[in-house]
């Protein structure tokens, strides 16, 4: 009788990465995929109708938050494996993607073999992700330190930090509210919950700030910034 397979599904909204997943994963004896999905919407209803062992899930998604999509996952399946493989800072994304519900954490420019590491590790049981976001969420747990404490940055809610990002990408609040499926004066609540968190006088500094954070590729100058209560200047050190 023939090993029985583990049964992965791909949620990504770029055509090549889920094709370029799809081929990983049918490659290896003991993988095979059940299924794509392109937005949240999607992925649950796959969730609930292919019951995959495993989803490999980008955080950012049109319509969809990446944290809040795992959150609603587990809620569905509470055994199936989630790895996250994406575009986003490691250093601000992955222990809310752990919180979440996630099993591991891989950027997108890593190569086919760190994929696999990664699924491997989590079908055996571990969590795939680096040793300093480890460190962090120990360290967290032993001191009882708060987000709000380590960072007015970290305080940002899940769906705050969604904001920020699209902010920073140069989307307007009808663009937010349109690519995340809220209504444009809750997009601009959430613009005023940020401004207060990160202590920004208003709209225009609230942008500036986001936009200068997602310039930055530096993650150690992005986390370093991320733990100011005010805009970055124009020439970080």
């Amino acid at each position: 009788m023939a090993a029985t397979k583990t049964r992965i599904l791909v949620v990504d909204d770029h055509p090549m990465i889920r094709e370029r997943l799809v081929q990983l994963i049918d490659r290896e004896p003991n993988l095979a995929n059940c299924g794509q999905a392109t937005n949240g919407p999607e992925t649950l209803q796959a969730i609930e109708k292919l019951r995959p062992d495993m989803v490999i899930l980008d955080l950012s998604m049109e319509g969809s938050h990446g944290t809040e999509l795992i959150k609603d996952i587990k809620a569905r399946d509470k055994n199936v494996l989630i790895l996250v493989l994406t575009m986003h800072d490691e250093s601000l994304y992955a222990e809310r993607a752990i919180r979440a519900g996630a099993r591991g954490y891989v950027a997108k420019h890593e190569g086919s073999e760190k994929v696999k590491e990664a699924i491997r590790s989590v079908l055996k049981g571990e969590l795939f992700v680096s040793k300093e976001v480890i460190a962090r969420i120990l360290e967290k747990t032993a001191r009882g330190v708060t987000d709000a404490v380590a960072s007015p940055f970290e305080a940002l809610s899940d769906r705050e930090l969604e904001v920020f990002q699209l902010l920073g990408l140069g989307y307007g609040p009808s663009e937010i509210a349109k690519r995340l499926h809220l209504s444009v004066r809750t997009v601009e609540g959430y613009g005023v919950r940020i401004r207060g968190k990160l202590n920004l006088k208003g709209a225009s500094e609230l942008v500036q700030y986001a936009i200068q954070l997602n310039n930055w590729k530096d993650s150690q100058t992005l986390a370093r910034s991320a733990r100011r209560t005010g805009p970055p200047s124009d020439n970080p050190s």
